[in-house]
């Protein structure tokens, strides 16, 4: 296959084949999705693939997380819109994130804040700003972070949310950080913080070449028992080299079968009859 005068390697196209069978062609799930080539190796997040214990990915089965801190409360879904099935937020302010009636249900991150006494909620994220990037680039299996923002008249607000790869189970938000005057960092750990590698290394011998070494060191093993055999059962010193140059020119097509047949003429009889029978 030759692309522009290219041929890509089997590598390469299997590397492009999976990568392509694991994105899912939804915009919803691409919004949660990341891969990130770095060192011959490509890193792919999916936030909300289903994996053992967690079918619903990272989502929070409550239909959100929730971290406070000073005083201030944050609400957030990862993926989607957060559901509050029971303890909705109680505050003011919550025109931009579902209203009074069903405040926290529209949007992806809210904060809540109290203001002379009351509490007063800002809108921090919506689902269709939220960004992607890894946690670091010169490690990009540690993790993810996942940028919520949300523009308003007034002034323009965001939530980060560091997904650090933890194989052993989840932990929940614990801190939270003020880094701006609308700005919140938090962290969370998670198995699908974890990344997919997929290694596309080109170097090497590659599954054929190391295929073909399997067959030789089993060639060489088998002529190794067969000395070995001849030598101390049967008595026989020495290997007939030119039985084994013609075994091995009729399976690479170079020795004629005829002169096969003509040279079983030269063995003893019973040899003879045994070969002729199998050749």
């Amino acid at each position: 296959m030759r692309i522009n005068g290219i041929s890509p390697s089997p590598q390469f196209l299997l590397l492009v084949f999976a990568v392509t069978f694991l994105h899912r062609v939804s915009a919803a799930s691409a919004v949660c999705e990341l891969s990130v080539t770095d060192n011959n190796n490509v890193y792919y997040y999916s936030l909300e693939s289903p994996v053992a214990d967690f079918p619903h990915g990272i989502l929070s089965e409550d239909g959100h997380y929730k971290v406070a801190a000073n005083g201030t409360v944050v609400w957030f879904q990862l993926c989607g819109s957060m559901i509050f099935n029971h303890d909705p937020p109680l505050c003011v302010g919550c025109k931009d994130c579902g209203g009074q009636s069903r405040c926290g249900m529209g949007c992806s991150a809210l904060v809540s804040n109290k203001i002379e006494g009351y509490p007063v909620c800002t809108t921090l994220g919506q689902p269709s700003s939220t960004l992607i990037d890894v946690l670091d680039k010169k490690r990009p299996d540690k993790g993810i972070i996942v940028k919520m923002t949300h523009s308003a008249l007034r002034r323009n607000c965001s939530l980060s949310v560091s997904v650090i790869c933890n194989s052993n189970g989840v932990q929940g938000p614990q801190t939270l950080e003020n880094v701006g005057s609308c700005d919140y960092n938090t962290e969370l750990k998670h198995p699908l913080g974890c990344a997919k590698i997929i290694s596309s290394n080109g170097n090497g011998l590659g599954w054929f070449g190391t295929f073909f070494i399997i067959v030789l060191c089993l060639f060489g093993s088998y002529l190794l028992a067969g000395a070995v055999y001849r030598y101390f059962f049967l008595n026989v010193r020495g290997i007939d080299v030119w039985f084994i140059y013609l075994w091995i020119g009729i399976m690479l097509g170079i020795f004629p079968i005829n002169e096969f047949h003509a040279s079983l003429s030269t063995l003893p009889y019973p040899l003879f009859g045994l070969l002729a029978k199998t050749a």
